[in-house]
């Protein structure tokens, strides 16, 4: 018996439905730790950690070996900083290659037991592509009295900013002390660390240092103009609305505003622009264009 013929719409369609699915479908990473290890990509990552911890030294916001830089490399690995170094002193044989568990897989010396909380942030947030930590003085002091520094003072920290959180203490290092970051992480990208110091996130190590140095000077100001004595001017609450959109728009997190959303995943394919597609393809098998 003949087979009914397939119109050649219907052929055209469930081929390229397959291969519309079959691009959007995530891809899983295969680099090898060596050759994540050896790429130009972590070669410039390391020079961008070095860089950053010479920065925190020179402004001294770490002392001795203190303060832990990581940034993601790719979906599989991160690069950190080693223990017991001084940050003034890194060069690129130090820096390690973790996995997303601590592994180290590349790298002359132990990475830092502070990188449990870099990981944590990192597994939480898919926007946090860079961690810093360390210890800036004035914002170390508002952590030791337990307190945040006030909002609605200064543009530029509503901006980058806007509300600090404040984790609970435990015991650097450990992973109960890495954990005690998770309840902030999604709307905020400052956190202080109470009897230690402050963690800040960004999409590069350069600008994770950045909102540290915000943070410092700010609460330095902060600190400044109380001892004043006289009643702080605040920012007008439609005007910080309209920092908050603005925040929205450049895809910085606030907790006044809620969390945004994570960014866009492989979804199915929509018919609309599967429709017009295939139309394309048979109008030019058939010669009408």
């Amino acid at each position: 018996m003949e087979q009914p013929t397939i119109p050649i719409a219907e052929q055209v369609r469930e081929v390229v439905q397959a291969a519309m699915e079959a691009l959007r479908a995530p891809r899983p990473e295969r680099v090898s730790s060596t050759a994540a290890a050896n790429s130009f990509e972590a070669d410039a990552m390391r020079a961008e950690i070095i860089s950053v911890g010479r920065k925190l030294w020179e402004r001294q916001f770490v002392d001795g070996n203190a303060g832990n830089i990581s940034v993601r490399l790719g979906t599989q690995y991160v690069l950190c900083t080693p223990t017991m170094m001084c940050k003034r002193d890194l060069e690129p044989a130090d820096i390690c290659l973790s996995d997303l568990d601590g592994k180290i897989l590349a790298g002359d010396r132990p990475r830092t037991s502070e990188l449990l909380m870099h990981l944590e942030i990192y597994k939480a947030n898919p926007r946090a592509r860079a961690v810093v930590h360390c210890h800036p003085p004035y914002a170390t002091a508002f952590g030791l009295s337990g307190s945040v520094p006030p909002v609605g003072l200064i543009s530029e920290y509503e901006f980058y900013i806007g509300p600090a959180a404040i984790a609970r203490y435990e015991t650097p290092g450990t992973q109960a002390f890495a954990e005690t970051v998770l309840p902030f992480v999604l709307d905020h990208n400052t956190i202080l660390l109470p009897n230690h110091g402050v963690v800040c996130w960004s999409d590069t190590v350069s600008h994770a240092e950045w909102l540290v140095e915000v943070l410092e000077n700010y609460c330095k100001i902060c600190v400044i103009a109380q001892q004043i004595g006289k009643p702080l001017i605040q920012i007008p609450e439609e005007k910080i609305q309209e920092i908050l959109a603005l925040k929205r728009r450049a895809g910085l997190p606030d907790a006044r505003m809620g969390q945004l959303p994570e960014p866009p995943k492989a979804g199915p394919v929509n018919n609309a622009e599967l429709d017009r597609l295939v139309e394309q393809v048979v109008e030019r098998l058939e010669g009408r264009v």
